[in-house]
């Protein structure tokens, strides 16, 4: 049986048996240029009454050059690459092709009314460019521009192109490991003649790859098996990202649904407790009248007869340690019906989310897996902001204590730890629509989800997450149902000459959380 992790490269070797099929264009007229996207360009060439496109393709794990079957998509609007190219091989005809020192570059030469120009291919791997030279190899446009902060060797407009720092004068190429290892199972020192293969699953090969025990089919050429094998390998690759993708955010939001379940069951067995604390307030009034001060537990009779003991605050008489009871009470019988109703609602979406993973586990196919990803983002569950490493410039807390958390959806939630830091955060840091949290008339952390100006995206987890940060950093955080204000940043404000850390805000919502069970 084949070994699945075998990947067949896009070597030196392989370079050069598609060279010997471009130099049969040698002479050929350019028919047009396109570029589909940012890796991708392809070159039309007319030559002996034949049409051929030649693919070239700097991706960085897909980087090859071939000749394709089927047209190339333009952009609507062509990138300056591709326009620089149209206009500099415009009229112009292919009159050398090279491989460089038997390695992994190609050189196309063109002739053109404009005059000489060269186009250089560097397939190798993470680095490989596409690079546009005039006949003094001066960089006239590149796919990717590679500053001096990037490279010993950078590609910049105007600069004298010089080979990678991989490849020294005098190199013949070398031979990739992978060639090595399959001649040596072949018992040669030599390839020997080119007879294309196409190995699905693994790759297309200029000579026969059955000697390390994978499949083959032979081709006509190299150029036919290279298009076969990657018409189905890049949207492959293409789909296992995506797939990747959705279950590691679809997993994470699951767990956030998981442990907001677990919350609310416990707000639910606190809420169940209501007769209990209305009967332990009836108690106090009914027994408490005769209680010395200071007393600490009240011994009294149940309805059934059993005794019982009350805890009480010695600070207060039995009056106020029973209408502590009642406000408890009524506190916890208040939030059931919420609490149970929230329940069921995120209890639905949790079996709902767990089948859409399941299905994802197992699908395969890349427009399958596109409309399941719509699927999850029509229900919120996956969050389509583009993730960047934070640049320091972006958000300078110059040195302020701001702590910066990861919620459900992968937001990010930064809360400030002293008044100093929540007026920077507040008026330095957050965004016009980032969302805002504070405890309602109480001291508490100012608190802010980075929105990226999506703010209607946030989910209900991930507010409920940000509204515990705040109860979590306040005086009031051992309390019962505690209400968080949020609203836009925007209508947050310091009031002239108000101490650090003081706001005032409009156009607020509200969600409480169960200080009790922080």
């Amino acid at each position: 049986m084949a070994d699945k992790s075998i990947r067949i490269p896009f070597d030196s070797f392989t370079l050069s048996a598609v060279v010997d099929e471009v130099r049969g264009y040698l002479g050929g007229k350019v028919q047009d240029v396109r570029q589909p996207n940012d890796f991708e360009i392809s070159i039309g060439l007319y030559a002996g009454g034949k049409e051929a496109m030649l693919l070239l393709s700097c991706h960085p794990e897909f980087a090859r050059a071939h000749f394709i079957t089927k047209r190339l998509t333009n952009q609507s609007q062509p990138p300056v690459f591709c326009s620089t190219i149209r206009s500099r091989l415009d009229g112009g005809r292919l009159v050398r092709v090279e491989q460089v020192q038997g390695d992994r570059l190609l050189e196309l030469d063109f002739e053109a009314p404009s005059g000489d120009t060269r186009l250089i291919a560097e397939l190798m791997g993470k680095h490989s460019n596409l690079i546009l030279v005039d006949d003094s190899l001066r960089i006239l446009s590149a796919a990717k521009w590679v500053g001096q902060s990037k490279s010993s060797r950078p590609i910049q407009p105007n600069a004298r192109y010089e080979l990678p720092p991989v490849m020294k004068p005098g190199d013949t190429g070398r031979r990739s490991p992978f060639l090595t290892k399959l001649l040596a199972g072949m018992g040669k020192e030599a390839p020997g003649q080119v007879t294309p293969v196409l190995s699905p699953g693994h790759g297309a090969y200029p000579i026969s790859v059955a000697s390390l025990g994978l499949p083959e089919f032979h081709r006509n050429s190299i150029s036919v098996a290279l298009e076969q094998f990657f018409d189905l390998a890049i949207p492959q690759a293409a789909a296992d990202s995506l797939r990747s993708s959705l279950l590691a955010q679809l997993r994470r939001s699951l767990l956030a649904k998981e442990v907001a379940l677990a919350e609310l069951r416990q707000a639910e067995e606190a809420g169940d407790l209501a007769p209990k604390w209305q009967r332990m307030g009836e108690l106090m009034l009914a027994y408490g009248s005769g209680l010395a001060p200071k007393v600490e537990i009240l011994q009294a009779w149940d309805y059934d007869g059993a005794e019982i003991s009350i805890k009480l605050d010695p600070e207060l008489d039995f009056k106020d340690n029973a209408n502590r009871y009642f406000e408890r009470a009524k506190r916890a019988k208040g939030s059931l019906g919420i609490v149970r109703d929230q329940i069921t609602r995120i209890s639905t979406e949790q079996s709902d989310l767990t089948s859409l993973v399941e299905r994802i586990e197992i699908e395969t196919k890349l427009d399958r897996l596109k409309e399941l990803e719509r699927q999850a983002i029509e229900r919120r569950w996956i969050n389509l902001q583009t993730v960047q490493a934070a640049k320091k410039e972006d958000r300078p807390y110059q040195g302020h204590r701001i702590r910066e958390l990861t919620g459900p959806g992968g937001y990010t939630v930064l809360f400030g730890e002293n008044a100093e830091s929540n007026d920077f955060l507040t008026l330095r840091v957050a965004k016009p629509n980032d969302l805002w949290l504070h405890i309602r008339g109480s001291t508490s952390a100012h608190v802010v989800i980075v929105t990226k100006n999506q703010p209607d995206r946030v989910q209900p987890e991930t507010l409920r997450f940000a509204a515990r940060i705040a109860v979590l950093n306040s005086p009031s955080k051992h309390a019962g149902y505690i209400p968080v204000d949020y609203t836009l940043k925007k209508y947050v404000r310091r009031p002239k000459s108000a101490a650090a850390g003081t706001a005032v805000y409009t156009n607020e919502k509200t969600i409480h959380v169960d200080g009790a069970m922080e």
